[in-house]
């Protein structure tokens, strides 16, 4: 099955910035990450994170996380999250925000690996565990079904979304959650093969963002008794 633009829901278009502000610009095809970004919800909201200038960071615009809480109903009491290529760390620590009773963490960069580290501390967030390392690996390690909401938001030009999604299928419950960003949006013939399938659309921008959900499995076919 294909979605298709009339089904799904866009979130307003940006505009490049002609300064640089808290939301970032945009400088011919390259985007100038804010300063900060904040929490918009939650026990957490309005705390502030860093925003390091380091390569193809990109926060999740507040437009997108605010659109994506309002899907997944806001209130996460007692949910287990991960949150991979976490870069800022602004989903994880938004599902905590939101009563997650467990998030984890994972991310590459130990410059971001310490910030997030330091925001947990500031903000007494003893349920996010925090690791640097390989995201694929964690998702593979935890275990299956296990999770309410998978955040996979991997490097734009990097290979991980197959690895990704198809780890994210296997350990992402039956009543779960995965949200995906993608620099284009995917279809369900394309997420068949790891057992999803696309629940809700937007776009903001160059943004193409997807809440997916467990695809249904196929009915066993009965065997014939004709001429039997």
């Amino acid at each position: 099955m294909k979605y298709t633009a009339s089904a799904a829901k866009e979130a307003p278009e940006s505009k490049p910035e002609k300064k640089i502000t808290k939301t970032g610009k945009v400088v011919g095809r390259k985007t100038v990450p804010p300063g900060e970004v904040r929490i918009i919800g939650g026990q957490y909201k309005r705390s502030k994170l860093p925003v390091a200038n380091r390569p193809g960071l990109r926060p999740t615009p507040d437009r997108v996380r605010e659109t994506l809480f309002n899907w997944l109903g806001q209130d996460l009491t007692g949910w287990r999250c991960v949150d991979v290529f976490a870069g800022t760390g602004v989903l994880g620590f938004e599902a905590a925000s939101r009563g997650a009773a467990e998030v984890f963490v994972c991310e590459q960069d130990p410059v971001l690996v310490d910030k997030l580290k330091a925001l947990q501390v500031k903000l007494k967030a003893d349920m996010l565990k925090i690791e640097r390392g390989d995201g694929v690996g964690l998702l593979r390690r935890l275990s299956p079904g296990s999770m309410q909401l998978v955040f996979l938001d991997p490097p734009y030009e990097s290979n991980l979304f197959e690895p990704s999604l198809k780890a994210s299928g296997q350990l992402v419950a039956e009543n779960g959650f995965v949200y995906l960003e993608a620099p284009r949006p995917w279809e369900d013939e394309e997420l068949a093969p790891f057992g999803l399938k696309v629940h809700r659309f937007g776009k903001a921008g160059a943004v193409h963002f997807h809440l997916l959900v467990k695809a249904p499995k196929a009915e066993p076919v009965a065997a014939s008794t004709e001429g039997a």
